[in-house]
């Protein structure tokens, strides 16, 4: 085969090239070993041996071990914070149990279980592959876990779940970039210089995959995803690039940076219309991004020039109000 059809065959099935160091995947490999064999050791404490059988011990290892590869190999990616882990693995465990009870075990039944434990891990955000395991063997897993009913969910699952989480946490605390939950390490993160204002740039393919490299850390996207979604973001910012026309009292603006420099804030309070443009002031509060939570005050000038346009808050996300209109 030539050359460009074999790259179109490794694109197709998505073998994507590797930007992790050997450290960082050896690191990784350590954190399963060493969370398993946690988790395991506590399983065997927490539960009577007379109850559980070996190959319920193994069902309930199966799970957590899928969950983790997910802390351990890409521990900042959306799917391994710790409220879907959580989630993920109790929600799943009630609705597995909940249609045993109701239907028996029956081949749709157990269908019917991953299917439930999916859309209620999409609803309530805690969407972790691992959960459609913990629902599948709430449904065909052996007398034993039938016998236990609900159960199930404390121990063994609870005290799997808080272990794991536990040993994710301490892990990759030692390890400066790997910080858990991921929240940790961008809150932590040096902050980067902002660049020169008139400085020129297009980003590139090649930006993105050395930006990857530099990372070294898993990052659930390819090279290809992640282009597209920076372009899709650049026509939006094209679609506005000038300031609100006012700032009005209760509405909500945007800074329009990317990272640790991006901000929400809400105008609370206003001085009255034709107001001194040297005592025309306005009161915030930041509800997101950099300063959370913080309030303050300033001149109505000074802050229609830091706002680059107005936000609305639609299904958790904050979008320009041109886009909601």
């Amino acid at each position: 085969m030539s050359k460009p059809v074999l790259n179109e065959l490794r694109l197709l099935i998505g073998l994507d090239r590797q930007t992790t160091s050997h450290n960082e995947k050896i690191i990784s490999a350590f954190g399963g070993f060493l969370s398993i064999t946690i988790v395991y050791w506590l399983t065997q404490l927490t539960l009577d041996v007379g109850i559980i059988d070996s190959n319920s011990h193994f069902l309930i290892i199966a799970s957590m071990g899928a969950s983790a590869v997910l802390l351990f190999a890409v521990p900042h990616g959306a799917l391994s914070q710790p409220w879907a882990v959580f989630g993920g693995h109790l929600i799943s465990a009630f609705i597995g149990i909940s249609c045993y009870k109701l239907f028996g075990q029956a081949p749709w039944v157990a269908g019917l279980a991953v299917g439930g434990a999916i859309g209620a891990m999409y609803y309530l955000r805690c969407i972790h592959p691992p959960g459609g395991a913990t629902a599948l063997t709430g449904v065909i897993g052996s007398a034993s876990v039938v016998q236990l009913g609900y159960e199930f969910m404390l121990v063994p699952i609870l005290a799997n779940v808080v272990a794991i989480l536990l040993v994710a946490f301490l892990f990759n605390w030692a390890f400066g970039w790997r910080r858990y939950p991921a929240h940790l390490a961008h809150k932590l993160k040096t902050p980067v210089p902002p660049m020169p204002i008139d400085r020129q740039f297009e980003l590139t393919q090649e930006d993105f995959a050395a930006a990857m490299q530099e990372l070294d850390s898993y990052v659930d996207i390819t090279t290809e995803g992640l282009t597209d979604l920076m372009e899709l973001a650049k026509q939006h910012a094209e679609r506005n690039t000038t300031h609100p026309d006012e700032i009005i009292p209760g509405h909500f603006y945007s800074n329009g940076k990317l990272g640790s420099l991006w901000s929400i804030r809400q105008v609370i309070d206003a001085s009255p219309a034709g107001s001194n443009p040297q005592k025309d002031k306005v009161i915030y509060k930041v509800l997101a991004g950099a300063g959370d939570y913080e309030t303050g005050i300033c001149l109505r000038s000074e802050l229609h020039q830091w706002a680059r346009f107005e936000v609305i808050k639609h299904n958790n996300q904050w979008l320009k109000v041109s886009e909601e209109d």
